[in-house]
């Protein structure tokens, strides 16, 4: 059924959804406005069950991430330990259930006794991923207290690229030691009587790439990441590991063919960038063609998959899942003349760059039996939503798609058709205008995410929902800015903002019209 002009005017005033600046003169929508996109929802039809570790997120020793990020010692905004009390508040909001350190490239020439101990004592080293002097304050101990502040799962990273095996063996027994042995015993030493029970660990950070310190082959990095899962499992067999996965097919296989006995998951890392608008969101599809490749190689190393003997390692009771443990826009030119950022770790994200984060959430939630772990990267000052001075912070537009998906979405992914209109990418073919997720939780709450990523219209869909009748009265939440490249920033923290309002008109039919380039939640009882 088309909505007339008439009809989707009628609706946009309804639900309040569009400025008047994407009006023409007498109060009719756009002359080319593209045709309504048809919306089927089956609410008994669950396609995945959504993780809550997708929106986990990362920090690693680079830039101001950590020092002048979330540690700041001696700042008159930081607590006696020296955390920025601002920036806890700001990451409470994000929730993350997991958060990943210490890298990143940064891990692989890291050793992790260096930062354990009386700080006064720990030595001042060159770092050779981001050539900078690392003073090691911010260690193992303060990362877990971290953690437990935020509500958050630790995920360590080991060295594979300058470490040893055992030097990642005696990591896991200072973290997750209960005996009267030297490591356990160091850790109680420093004052933690109590193990800090780390169950997430990472083998190793982009062991393929040349510019990482200690660049292994597949054949290589698959020997030594096994010796240390060994030992490491040997010392506390609870523990979860995460092979280090790369974007080319031939890596993987190569090395779950011999990781696949003591992997849980795979890892695999996506950063983009560009100046084109409609380009940039067409990279959704070459996150979801990274997706695909992967599971093919899972599939395909599980299904020939044997226990080898000689390690007495038992297979995982499940299939081996996929960890997206770096993501996000990265790498853009920004001043309207041509010239690159001139500082590329401080990456000022905008409207648009919202709208390609919720759609990557809207990724991991239809992926969500198999993609079970993702952690932006990375979470203050670096690439990051959320960004410092010595005097506060402000938020980036990509921290409330990332805020709003983790409060409202559901943790059941239902099965959905959109049906409408969309634009032709160069390199990624067509991609629809409206990208449309639902997902409801137990409680009955239905919670439709909608992304309009029309640079320029108001766009209206059609929606139709069957296996329950929504409440007519709802919630909408949007997240939108005066055009596609509206920042924030110290001076003007709020030009982009997440509103909530509550909303009437719902039903198994509605129609809704949404403002362009903006994210959008609708939030139904059912």
């Amino acid at each position: 059924m088309q909505l007339t002009r008439r009809e989707l005017l009628r609706s946009l005033a309804a639900v309040d959804l569009v400025r008047p600046s994407l009006l023409v003169a007498g109060g009719q929508a756009g002359q080319d406005a593209p045709g309504p996109t048809r919306v089927k929802i089956d609410a008994e039809h669950v396609i995945a069950r959504v993780n809550p570790m997708i929106f986990g997120q990362f920090i690693e020793h680079l830039g101001r991430c950590i020092y002048g990020g979330i540690y700041e010692e001696g700042s008159p905004l930081s607590d006696a330990k020296g955390y920025r009390r601002d920036v806890l508040e700001a990451v409470r909001r994000l929730k993350p259930p997991v958060l990943r350190w210490p890298g990143g490239n940064f891990v692989s020439s890291y050793h992790w006794e260096d930062g354990v101990g009386p700080k006064e004592r720990r030595p001042r080293r060159f770092d050779t991923a981001w050539f900078a002097e690392e003073s090691n304050r911010f260690g193992t101990n303060e990362f877990i207290e971290y953690c437990r502040m935020i509500g958050a799962a630790p995920y360590l990273c080991i060295n594979l690229g300058t470490g040893t095996i055992e030097e990642a063996a005696n990591w896991v027994e200072y973290c997750n030691g209960t005996t009267d042995t030297h490591y356990a015993n160091l850790r109680r030493k420093h004052g933690y009587e109590q193990p800090h029970g780390v169950k997430i660990w990472g083998l190793g950070n982009e062991i393929y790439g040349p510019w990482q310190a200690g660049h292994k082959s597949p054949e290589e990095y698959a020997k030594i990441a096994l010796e240390a899962a060994k030992m490491m499992k040997w010392v506390d067999p609870s523990i979860q590991l995460i092979a280090c996965g790369a974007s080319d097919p031939k890596w993987n296989e190569a090395i779950l063919e011999v990781l696949g006995p003591v992997a849980d998951w795979v890892s695999v890392h996506l950063y983009v960038g560009g100046d084109d608008y409609y380009e940039l969101l067409a990279t959704i599809r070459q996150a979801e063609s990274l997706l695909r490749v992967t599971d093919g190689v899972i599939e395909g190393v599980m299904s020939r998959m044997r226990r080898p003997a000689a390690y007495e390692i038992p297979l995982p009771n499940k299939r081996i899942e996929i960890a997206f443990d770096e993501w996000n826009v990265w790498y853009r030119k920004r001043d309207g003349r041509n010239r690159a950022v001139k500082n590329k770790l401080e990456e000022p994200y905008n409207v648009r760059d919202a709208l390609w984060v919720a759609s990557m959430i809207h990724l991991f939630q239809r992926w969500g039996d198999k993609v079970t772990m993702a952690n932006m990267a990375q979470m203050v000052n670096v690439i990051a939503p959320i960004m410092t001075s010595e005097k506060g912070l402000y938020l980036q537009p990509i921290f409330f798609p990332l805020e709003l998906y983790r409060a409202e979405s559901g943790d059941r992914v239902l099965h959905t058709l959109a049906d409408g209109p969309g634009f032709e990418s160069k390199q990624h073919g067509k991609v629809p205008y409206l990208d449309v997720c639902a997902t409801r939780d137990e409680r009955g709450r239905l919670s439709i995410g909608v992304v309009n990523r029309h640079k320029d219209q108001a766009l209206a869909a059609e929606f139709e929902i069957a296996g329950t009748r929504p409440a007519s009265q709802g919630t909408v939440f949007s997240i939108n800015g005066p055009s596609p490249e509206s920042t924030n920033s110290l001076a003007e923290p709020g030009v982009v903002k997440l509103d909530k309002r509550e909303q009437g008109g719902f039903g198994d039919r509605f129609k809704l019209a949404f403002p362009a380039h903006s994210v959008t939640l609708l939030r139904v009882m059912s």
